[in-house]
């Protein structure tokens, strides 16, 4: 991607605290590997991922440009979804059947995610996690440099991009 909010991508991660699953649904812009947004939440409803597309889209000043690709997940292949996507201009992508390198952008970030955050951590709660994955989302777009990114962090490359633009 050459600019930011030309292409995004999306899927859904689980995982499991206390005896309880927890689904993970963030929006990632390919330009520079930032979350722009992500929902949450104890079963991976529609609503989860709607929910993440409207806050998604309410940080996009031309829709119409933009690209999402995800998997074939039921989700992304609903009428509403869709409709979303049309709605707004949108062009939808999706990855060949079966093929996760086709996503693995936001693979990459799931495992990242697990890694460096819930592998590592100690967690009192599930509310208790919920505030420090939001801590650690802050810090993977703030803070967390990239060496593709010539060392910078997303959100620090974007405004440095838009700064020489």
């Amino acid at each position: 991607s050459e600019k930011p909010n030309e292409k995004w991508v999306t899927d859904i991660t689980e995982f499991k605290l206390f005896g309880e699953k927890l689904y993970l649904s963030p929006m990632l812009d390919l330009f520079n590997g930032e979350i722009i947004t992500y929902t949450i939440g104890s079963r991976p409803t529609y609503s989860l991922v709607s929910t993440m597309l409207d806050q998604a889209l309410y940080c996009v000043t031309d829709p119409d440009k933009l690209l999402i690709h995800s998997d074939q997940g039921w989700h992304y292949q609903m009428k509403q979804y869709r409709h979303s996507l049309k709605n707004y201009g949108i062009t939808q992508s999706m990855s060949r059947k079966g093929n996760c390198y086709d996503n693995a952008v936001i693979e990459n970030f799931f495992g990242i995610i697990k890694s460096e955050f819930l592998y590592r951590k100690e967690f009192e709660s599930i509310t208790h996690f919920k505030q420090e994955l939001a801590k650690y989302i802050e810090y993977y777009n703030h803070k967390r440099i990239k060496a593709k990114l010539k060392g910078m962090s997303p959100v620090q490359y974007r405004a440095h991009t838009l700064e020489a633009a």
